[in-house]
């Protein structure tokens, strides 16, 4: 038998990681909230890897407290990271999967474009993904990899951010709002090369974008975490001293937050 995979968190993206490695003859084991990590590492101190597939807010905290034991052994698929959020953590080489597909209860997963995974165990989860119809894509390198979570970064956020005002499809947005779109990932893709600490080819991640937008041209914009990604983004932008006027503009209106004439004012 094959050594077990440790999956911690139990949501929808997990069931469906969990089915494609099942297919794949892997022997699973689940880690809910009430276990103590350290405890489930004595019990299983060698599994083959470790899916973590808790949610943004939760991610952080959990690495905080990972078993030594299983820090090399990692997989990571959360929304809006950046090689700096395990880096923090003394993490240099978990495996990254930048998702692609979207699962909703009681839906069948939706994909919008290959997953793109590095990393030690990315043949292990492409096989998974292989396995369930779900097509993904190994990157043969670090940088690639960047690319990949920025672009993700930066869908998501323009999607959402600019939602906030247009509502309606990605479609609709880029067809009816491009200047407000264009100017949104422009401030978000300040941010991101904030975080990452250099430029990015903003062209070519808007096209980026752009291609995720033709694998999903009905899908909506406006995601239940909308201001919370706003804020986050414009907490970052706060504490760098970034310019980015059009988050802060619709940080003074979904927000309230100061608006930049007020700013300017004080």
């Amino acid at each position: 038998m094959q050594p077990p995979i440790v999956i911690i968190g139990i949501g929808e993206m997990a069931g469906v990681f969990a089915r494609g490695l099942l297919r794949c003859g892997h022997p699973l084991i689940p880690i809910l909230r009430h276990m103590e990590l350290e405890q489930e590492a004595l019990t299983i101190p060698a599994p083959h890897l470790v899916l973590v597939a808790v949610a943004e807010a939760d991610l952080q905290p959990l690495l905080e407290k990972t078993p030594i034991a299983w820090r090399d052994r990692l997989v990571l698929l959360q929304n809006e990271l950046l090689p700096r959020d395990w880096e923090h953590h003394g993490l240099d080489n978990p495996t990254i999967i930048s998702v692609w597909f979207e699962k909703k209860k009681g839906q069948d997963a939706k994909v919008l474009l290959p997953s793109p995974v590095f990393g030690p165990h990315a043949h292990t989860v492409s096989a998974a993904l292989n396995a369930i119809a779900i097509p993904s894509t190994i990157l043969s390198d670090a940088e690639a990899l960047r690319y990949e979570l920025v672009r993700k970064n930066v869908y998501i956020l323009t999607i959402n951010i600019a939602g906030l005002i247009t509502g309606g499809t990605v479609t609709e947005l880029w067809r009816n709002h491009q200047p407000l779109a264009r100017a949104v990932a422009d401030d978000v893709m300040t941010i991101q090369e904030y975080l990452v600490g250099d430029s990015l080819p903003r062209e070519r991640l808007i096209n980026g974008m752009l291609e995720a937008f033709a694998g999903d041209p009905e899908h909506k914009c406006l995601g239940r975490t909308a201001s919370q990604r706003l804020e986050r983004a414009l907490q970052i932008a706060d504490a760098a001293g970034l310019s980015v006027p059009t988050l802060e503009e619709l940080g003074a209106r979904f927000l309230n937050r100061p608006s930049l004439q007020s700013k300017v004012g004080t």
